[in-house]
């Protein structure tokens, strides 16, 4: 697998990964001759299968000369492509079902059901690291990832998530808030608003450790965000977010998930923030609902 080095993490935890490759370049680099000099100092490989649809990202399969490289017509990729597919949207409504068929010969209809997303963990890591945070393991967990980096459209509201850790905080359970540093200010005022009594380990945690800590977790209250898919690989049970996107196009992958959507008409409108200026589809969703999916 060569992707950038912060979703590494995640794909080290794919038992079907063998080996992972940092790819060296920022997003909108295009540097051809640096990708030319990287492409080179792969080992050989037999295929590339090329998820993005951008003209850069075919650059290092066809340098490295890999004599099949497969992936959907996107960004002027004739000749670096040789196994060139038509992505069928109605047949293929949900992005891991367009990238699984990749996989497959041209032209074969999809096998489904798809396989499930598994994440292995780190026993003596885990160990590790609720050590190294002084985490108390004696109360059932529940993991909230409050962020979205896409914008306030995907955000359950703060008032919301402060709601329903008070609920769970007061049936004897610990809450623990998880995120990058950017979701920190989100987190800090949930944490703020339920008197201090909840776990903030966002920005604390590197994204393994993350994932190690996510595994301990008796239910998980999730936006539509990376740490859902997440606590889906882990399969934990889940009440999974979804305002201006799509379950339909990428829903937690897990039969352990709930997704909860109001289903309003102006929704998805796939936006960073509300074009209507309300957010509806966040604002008025109840945290009684989420409640009533975790349980």
């Amino acid at each position: 697998m060569l992707a950038p080095s912060w979703a590494l993490p995640v794909y080290r935890r794919m038992p079907e990964v063998a080996c992972t490759f940092t790819l060296p370049f920022g997003h909108g680099d295009l540097k051809l001759g640096a990708r030319r000099r990287f492409a080179k100092t792969l080992s050989p490989y037999d295929r590339a299968i090329v998820l993005p649809n951008t003209f850069k990202s075919a650059l290092i399969p066809w340098h490295a000369g890999i004599p099949v490289r497969t992936g959907y017509r996107g960004e002027m990729r004739y000749g670096l492509l040789n196994d060139m597919r038509e992505l069928d949207e109605a047949a293929l409504p949900l992005i891991a079902e367009r990238y699984a068929a990749l996989a497959q010969p041209a032209g074969e209809a999809l096998v489904r059901p798809i396989p499930q997303p598994r994440l292995a963990v780190d026993e003596t890591q885990r160990r590790a690291t609720v050590a190294k945070y002084s985490l108390d393991l004696s109360k059932p967990i529940a993991a909230f990832a409050p962020g979205a980096e896409f914008g306030p459209a995907k955000r359950w509201p703060v008032r919301h998530f402060a709601s329903l850790a008070a609920t769970l905080l007061g049936r004897g359970q610990s809450v623990w808030l998880m995120g990058s540093e950017k979701d920190a200010p989100i987190t800090g005022e949930i944490k703020a608003a339920t008197g201090g009594r909840c776990v903030n380990l966002a920005g604390r945690t590197s994204l393994d450790e993350a994932i190690d800590l996510m595994s301990l977790a008796a239910r998980v209250v999730s936006n539509d965000s990376g740490l859902m898919h997440i606590a889906a690989a882990l399969d934990r049970p889940m009440a999974a977010i979804f305002g201006s996107s799509s379950p339909a196009f990428t829903p937690p992958l897990s039969p352990r998930a709930r997704v909860i959507t109001l289903k309003l008409d102006c929704s998805p409108c796939f936006q960073r923030v509300c074009p209507l200026g309300h957010t509806n589809c966040l604002e008025t969703l109840d945290p009684v609902l989420v409640l009533e999916a975790i349980g």
